[in-house]
């Protein structure tokens, strides 16, 4: 007999293989700066959100990604699932390098820690 956490874990692995084939993801770390394009619900433009990556939670089909951003100097934090269709591209466009896992203190430092050019 199957047990039920065996076929969830072979469905994950045939859904992220499909997924690899229709768009590449790059490799993703904490402290990656990325430009993400994505499609909003009933819109037909991409839009646009560039970013530090500041956590990464794996789980399969649902893996995800936090990005932090500052806007009119206030910062920005959106979760994005990294399979998700809307998702049209992910570009990284700088490594930085980090020493943690999980980059939460940048939310209490000064913007300009978590800014980029």
């Amino acid at each position: 007999p199957i047990k039920f956490g065996e076929i969830i874990g072979i469905l994950n692995k045939q859904f992220i293989e499909e997924a690899e084939k229709v768009k590449v993801l790059p490799d993703l770390k904490p402290g990656d700066i990325i430009e993400l394009r994505m499609q909003r619900p009933n819109k037909r433009r991409l839009s646009l959100f560039k970013g530090i990556i500041i956590a990464k939670h794996k789980s399969g089909v649902h893996t995800t990604i936090r990005v932090r951003r500052i806007i009119a100097g206030v910062g920005v934090e959106i979760t994005f699932p990294i399979y998700s269709p809307r998702i049209k591209e992910i570009k990284v466009i700088r490594h930085k390098k980090v020493r943690r896992a999980k980059l939460y203190y940048l939310k209490y430092k000064l913007p300009r820690f978590s800014t980029f050019k």
